[in-house]
């Protein structure tokens, strides 16, 4: 018997996203609601329960009063909003950032689907707090610029609209309460909350995660290759992963780090570049905001809870 899979906000970017990865899957059986059904509350209840997994693509509001009309104890969720990335109870769907997170996706019951906006720089801190390399009150600063599909339907019709006119660099979160600082703050292993200065570019999907490091001020400063090798070890041990460390390499610029070159596959990029004389660093992460940063990774824990 194939597993249930209801979309609850199939309609919404991330969800028509999760629908075009599954289209072809022989294996699942996908659940939806009629047309004429679609904003019954009984209705969603319904497939909630009927489902084996049930793919939250939801506002955080809506995504916990689905969660809440779950009555069994058998659908398992995964929910690509905010509202449960830190509550307890629910396991982290970054698959990469522990060597044992796939395994604790896998056996768990309820996912919260990581925001696209801190994956790259959890893929990149992390390893170097479990190394001894980096104090998790070390200040922390994360740039980076997402395609404007990361802004949901109104964003992606005013980038359309406005086609060569629309910004090719907006800055936001610029009263810094970006929505995903406690998420990087937790995953990150950081003490207190980073700065995130994100921008939105004139494309419609793909991303670039810029972490700067002041390295001088540290006890031990470690050079440029020893966070490239705690990296590197920390993603190498990962059997499975789909997160890609490049080599070592000291370049003015690399034409590769293009925002959108992974656009429409789950994988991720890391990059570190170092200038020791300065004792500076830059973690770099390249990704797509609707890939691994939202559907594609939806779909690879939704894969590990199938044990497929």
């Amino acid at each position: 018997m194939k597993p249930k899979i209801f979309i609850d906000g199939e309609h919404g970017t991330t969800g028509l996203q999760i629908r075009a990865l599954l289209a072809e899957r022989g294996d699942l059986e996908i659940i939806s609601i009629p047309a004429e059904r679609r904003k019954e509350t009984a209705a969603r209840a319904e497939f909630l329960n009927a489902a084996d997994i049930a793919i939250l693509c939801l506002p955080d509001d809506a995504a916990k009063e689905s969660v809440s009309l779950i009555t069994n104890d058998t659908t398992k969720v995964i929910d690509a909003s905010t509202a449960h990335r830190v509550a307890e109870g629910w396991a982290y769907g970054f698959a990469e950032m522990d060597r044992d997170q796939a395994k604790t996706i896998a056996s768990a019951k309820r996912i919260a689907n990581p925001g696209c906006w801190p994956q790259g720089p959890i893929a990149t801190l992390r390893p170097l707090v479990t190394a001894g390399l980096r104090p998790a009150d070390f200040p922390i600063t994360v740039n980076g610029i997402s395609g404007y599909s990361g802004g949901g339907r109104p964003m992606i019709e005013d980038y359309v609209a406005k086609g060569e006119d629309a910004s090719e660099f907006l800055p936001y979160g610029l009263t810094l309460q970006h929505k995903h600082v406690p998420e990087l703050r937790a995953y990150a292993k950081l003490s207190h909350d980073p700065i995130m200065q994100p921008a939105v570019g004139n494309f419609a999907q793909g991303m670039i995660t810029v972490v700067p490091l002041q390295l001088g001020g540290l006890d031990h400063v470690p050079s440029g290759a020893d966070l490239h090798a705690a990296i590197a070890d920390h993603f190498a041990a990962i059997k499975g992963g789909v997160v890609e460390v490049a080599p070592y390499a000291h370049l003015e610029r690399m034409p590769e780090i293009d925002p959108e070159v992974y656009n429409g596959t789950n994988r991720m990029k890391v990059y570190v570049f170092a200038n020791d004389k300065r004792a500076q660093a830059l973690l770099l992460a390249v990704y797509d905001n609707l890939g691994k940063g939202a559907s594609g990774a939806a779909v690879q824990n939704m894969d590990l809870m199938l044990g497929t």
